[in-house]
């Protein structure tokens, strides 16, 4: 005899062997033993989780000689021919490939026929998602009051490309995907009856990619088997195998991530390549990553929708605490964007290396998503620099205007912060038109920090003229908050704009209703003067 694939020598023939899906097994056994058979079912649900396998368990047990409890026997000869595929009431339709409205008439012309054994013919129509508008149309009223002895049982993995008018006559029922603990329970079983040692770590591993299906996980197992015909099924075979890398490599990334070690990540993804990995799937298994640690994070609760072994969980729960949220998000944007591009690139590694560049290097980015991490970083080095003796000492601003230029020197044995506090006649209306005006040169002066996140803001000088107003775009509300939600930076921009101007400036910050809200902006039209703003 042939050899014979394992997800098609452990297919179920019974409910009672289906795995992850309760909720339809013990519907479709109480409708069996009540005699509340249904005459059109949808089954729909992601690939391998047994969509096809119930439908021809439930074929067996409607037409099944002597059922026991609902279950079909598979003893009778109804239930061996079904098995083999050779019964006449069974018709099994594959519409990828007969998804015309000539296929649906020859349905129609079928049905009319009654049972030469048995009680029930059965239609399974796999990928009905596939069929035609027309053949759609033409199923309709069949599907809708078929002979009391058919039973139509349509299968999908798309069911939102069924019209609504099919799914109004169908029970529907939602196949979930299968958990890595179920799939690794079965996986185990089946071991022991082919008599292969394995490790827990591999299987658990196999059940993990298979991304809840059934049918993926055997296949992927099935695959290894054959690499290792013989030895024992080992966690690094099935790395091997499977072109994927060990979740060590992974938090070895991250930390060179962290700490901005460019040549370090680039000799590790120089490893990747020479080891033929697939860039796809690297990527893929490092968002994962990613994601546990976010979840990690999030406490108890969150740490149940993990699927990861005990001592995986501990050394995630280690590295959670070492990375900040948000620098997890931003990494988790930057690989689920890379992700989706790296499909059709045509030098993925080139993309890769890029993508990670950005993720070392957050000034790399012009978006504000990194403004935290870059923030962060300048903290640090200002840590370093504080706790190394080092003195941070401000620059004097670059190109001051006509009246700071006027300003008399500080004398050098005067105190830094009483210069800040120096007092200055107050701003006259022309002198804040005259910063308003300047706007573009004052921001070159300032701080790093307040720079960036003043670049979009606007300068305008409110309606009684006595003082100037930052107005920021709704939707910049990191670069506002960095100014609402401490005060005493609002203060140190003000100071900075008195210093430059030689006057008492009266500032004010807000945040704009809309993008083009400047309602409480002065009208510079009424002030005989040709004044020019710049954003």
């Amino acid at each position: 005899m042939s050899y014979m694939a394992l997800y098609r020598k452990f297919r179920p023939t019974r409910f009672s062997e289906v795995k992850g899906q309760d909720h339809i097994v013990k519907t479709l056994e109480n409708q069996m033993r009540t005699g509340r058979i249904g005459h059109a079912y949808l089954f729909c649900g992601t690939r391998g989780t047994g969509k096809t396998t119930v439908a021809k368990i439930l074929a067996k047990a409607v037409n099944c000689e002597h059922p026991v409890d609902g279950e079909p026997c598979g003893e009778c000869e109804v239930c061996k021919a079904i098995a083999e595929g050779s019964s006449m009431n069974v018709i099994e339709i594959d519409a990828a490939s007969n998804n015309g409205v000539d296929n649906i008439r020859e349905i129609k012309e079928q049905v009319q026929y009654s049972p030469a054994t048995g009680k029930y013919k059965v239609y399974i129509i796999d990928e009905v998602h596939m069929l035609s508008i027309g053949a759609f149309n033409a199923l309709l009223k069949t599907l809708e009051e078929p002979p009391e002895y058919v039973i139509f049982i349509l299968a999908t993995t798309e069911v939102h490309k069924i019209p609504i008018t099919i799914l109004s006559r169908c029970q529907r029922y939602d196949f979930h995907r299968i958990t890595a603990a179920t799939i690794k329970k079965q996986l185990s079983d089946l071991m022991k009856q082919e008599q292969v040692d394995a490790e827990d770590k591999a299987l658990e591993y196999v059940a993990r990619m298979a991304d809840g299906s059934m049918r993926d996980a055997l296949s992927l197992l099935d695959q290894c088997i054959a690499f290792y015909l013989g030895e024992k099924l080992t966690y690094d075979n099935v790395l091997e195998v499977l072109g994927t890398v060990d979740i060590q490599v992974y938090s070895n990334l991250l930390d060179m991530i962290i700490s901005q070690d460019i040549n370090g990540v680039m000799d590790l993804l120089e490893d990747v390549a020479r080891q033929g990995r697939e860039w796809s799937q690297f990527i893929t298994d490092f968002l994962w990553y990613l994601r546990n640690l976010l979840l990690v994070g999030q406490g108890n609760a969150a740490e149940e929708a993990l699927e990861v072994s005990k001592d995986q969980l501990k050394l995630l729960q280690e590295k959670a605490q070492q990375v900040e949220e948000n620098t997890l998000i931003r990494y988790i944007r930057i690989l689920s964007e890379l992700l989706e591009r790296i499909r059709y690139a045509t030098s993925k590694r080139v993309l890769v290396e890029v993508e990670m560049m950005k993720m070392c290097r957050p000034q790399m980015e012009a978006d504000t998503n990194s403004l935290a991490d870059r923030v962060r970083q300048l903290e640090q080095q200002l840590e370093k620099l504080l706790k190394s003796g080092i003195p941070v000492q401000q620059t004097a601003p670059a190109g001051q205007n006509q009246a700071a230029a006027q300003q008399p020197e500080a004398q050098p044995e005067q105190d830094p912060v009483e210069q800040l506090n120096e007092k200055f006649p107050p701003a006259k209306v022309e002198e804040l038109i005259d910063l308003v005006d300047h706007w573009r040169d004052v921001k070159r002066n300032l701080s790093p920090q307040m720079k960036y996140c003043l670049q979009r803001a606007t300068l305008s000088v409110n309606e009684e003229g006595t003082a100037l107003r930052v107005l920021f775009p709704k939707e910049m509300n990191v670069e506002s908050g960095y100014f609402l939600e401490e005060p005493e930076r609002i203060e140190r921009l003000k100071q900075e704009l008195s210093r430059q101007s030689g006057r008492d400036v009266e500032l004010e910050v807000s945040v704009m209703n809309t993008d083009n809200d400047d309602s409480d902006m002065i009208n510079l039209d009424c002030i005989h003067m040709d004044v020019k703003i710049e954003d």
